[in-house]
């Protein structure tokens, strides 16, 4: 899917582009995306839970 033609991005793997080989940055919001983690949403330091 990282790659693929359906990615929403079409490009690398996260929602946002340029973000390559950065996996905190686009992991979290991906799997809040696809319902799988809660997010906080503050300017930093943001906790993540598995749902």
């Amino acid at each position: 899917w990282g790659r693929s033609p359906d990615n929403p991005v079409g490009g690398w793997y996260g929602l946002k582009k340029g973000l390559r080989g950065r996996v905190g940055m686009y992991l979290p919001p991906l799997l809040e995306a696809l319902g799988l983690a809660e997010v906080e949403h503050g300017a930093r330091n943001n906790r993540m839970r598995a749902l």
